[in-house]
């Protein structure tokens, strides 16, 4: 793309017109009162000059539809990596920040930009797209499928109490946004290194962090924690919303939290559970479980009241991806992809062998011990969602008697995957 297009480029995107970017339901990446955040205001002429500055840098693919000279479409690819197990960093195509005009919806303009992405990320050498789905019945029939799972939670101040420990080692430093941009790259690059499902940061992605309020909201505080030796390894962002509403008043919102040890984590939690003047904590985004539920004296004080899919992800190149990650159990699975028209490759029979020091996946003619469909490989592959209720689902057909219970047996990991960062 060039750059007397990139203006026209994104004015077909949702974000840039002020117009919501999700679907109407309670979003369980958002920690406010509302179901998700109010749309804001048409960019602005400087904001519009900034994203175009952004969606052409080098790590932004992006991809238009035209009807004659006009941009109809609008659709882009970052080219990421995704931690998968076996902790290996994959490369991977990120779809993000995708418009249709009203006027050409239907007409195949969404699925034509997807071919066109899904080929030139075949040719990067990205085996895998992943994407967050700004509504749930979009994707799929481009061969995505959720992967990880992520909560919205919420705790009474008065049932937080955590369990006896020994007083963890480290410090606790409430910090400005400086030090928080500073901050939070150094502690996601640990993350990232050592969660299963963890999506890489673009550039600039904590550029937007403020001490400026935002409306109602209130201004983000930032929560640094440091270890023995001084070095960080704990971050929160965290906000005070003011709110009209008694039922909402005294609310904490954490909006992120990370940590690389056990002794931040609890540090911090520690603190934003038993914050003055609150009388409540909501934490968005969340994995599925984690440690905190554990540490309460109460574990049921810990309420899961939001949950939704996060990452949904699509095996662009099936052996190329499967031997990518690794897996717990030797053994060996012949499978069958019986249907995949945008990437025919996939297409046949494949033997997934993990008994060497390294896993293989070869085509091989012979009977198959399953067949699956490529969503049901993606919703698979970070080992997040149960062989046995897509099977029965109807996504996977075993053709022997143990051919479910091996493929569960060979993908499931723990703790499941989760991913803070979206995009």
């Amino acid at each position: 793309m060039v750059q007397s297009e990139a203006a026209d480029y994104l004015r077909v995107l949702p974000f840039i017109n002020g117009l919501p970017q999700w679907e109407p339901a309670p979003a369980a990446w958002h920690g406010g009162a509302g179901v998700w955040p109010r749309p804001g205001r048409p960019a602005s002429a400087d904001e519009l000059e900034q994203a175009t500055r952004e969606v052409l840098a080098d790590h932004v693919h992006t991809q238009a539809a035209f009807d004659g000279d006009q941009i109809v479409g609008a659709s882009a690819m970052l080219s990421l990596t995704i931690t998968v197990p076996g902790l290996r960093a994959v490369p991977a195509g990120g779809v993000t920040s995708t418009g249709v005009r009203a006027t050409h919806r239907r007409r195949g303009v969404l699925r034509a930009m997807m071919q066109a992405m899904f080929d030139a990320a075949l040719a990067r050498g990205e085996p895998l797209a992943a994407l967050s789905a700004s509504e749930g019945g979009i994707y799929g029939r481009f061969g995505f499928a959720p992967a990880t799972i992520r909560t919205r939670w919420e705790i009474e101040r008065a049932d937080a109490g955590l369990l006896p420990h020994p007083e963890p080692a480290g410090s606790l430093v409430l910090a400005d946004a400086e030090e928080a941009r500073a901050a939070w790259p150094v502690v996601h690059r640990q993350v990232h290194a050592t969660r299963n499902g963890e999506v890489s940061s673009t550039a600039g992605h904590w550029r937007s962090l403020t001490d400026d309020a935002d409306g109602d909201d209130g201004p983000l505080r930032y929560l640094l924690h440091r270890d023995g030796d001084g070095r960080i390894d704990g971050i929160a962002d965290y906000r005070l919303p003011w709110s009209p509403r008694i039922e909402d008043a005294g609310t904490l919102v954490v909006e992120r939290l990370e940590a690389t040890t056990d002794d931040a984590y609890r540090s911090m939690w520690a603190l934003l559970l038993d914050f003055d003047l609150t009388k409540r904590v909501v934490a968005a985004g969340r994995p599925t479980d984690e440690p905190l539920r554990w540490m309460l004296r109460n574990p049921r004080a810990l309420r899961v009241t939001r949950q939704s899919d996060n990452l949904w992800l699509r095996l662009l190149d099936v052996p190329a991806a499967l031997t990518a990650r690794a897996y717990d159990l030797d053994a060996d699975l012949t499978f069958t992809v019986p249907s995949d028209p945008m990437c025919p490759d996939n297409v046949g029979t494949w033997l997934l062998d993990t008994r060497g020091p390294t896993p293989t996946c070869r085509r091989v003619q012979r009977d198959p011990d399953l067949t699956i469909d490529v969503a049901a490989l993606g919703a698979l592959y970070l080992g997040g969602n149960s062989a046995a209720l897509l099977t029965s689902a109807g996504h996977i057909r075993p053709h022997t008697p143990d051919a479910t219970h091996l493929l569960s047996r060979l993908f499931r990991t723990d703790p499941p995957p989760h991913n803070a960062i979206g995009f």
